[in-house]
């Protein structure tokens, strides 16, 4: 399998465009995988992190080790 990455900016109208260098790159004809990475949000971020320090006060002295796992 051969991958081709590049960034793109996300417009309004939620259609993707594959920049002429790299179009170059793909062959003439067969299938592709196309997987779309975001930004993850910042807000989900905080609630994962903030779940995660509530569970961990609950712990044992033994899993006190595991209290700086992110």
């Amino acid at each position: 399998m051969h991958a081709v990455e590049f960034t793109i900016k996300l417009g309004p109208d939620r259609t993707l465009s594959i920049p002429e260098a790299v179009s170059a790159q793909l062959p003439k004809a067969g299938s592709a995988r196309v997987i779309i990475l975001t930004e993850d949000d910042s807000e989900d971020e905080n609630w994962r992190r903030a779940a995660y320090e509530q569970f961990a006060r609950d712990d044992s002295p033994e899993d006190a080790a595991y209290d700086s796992y992110k």
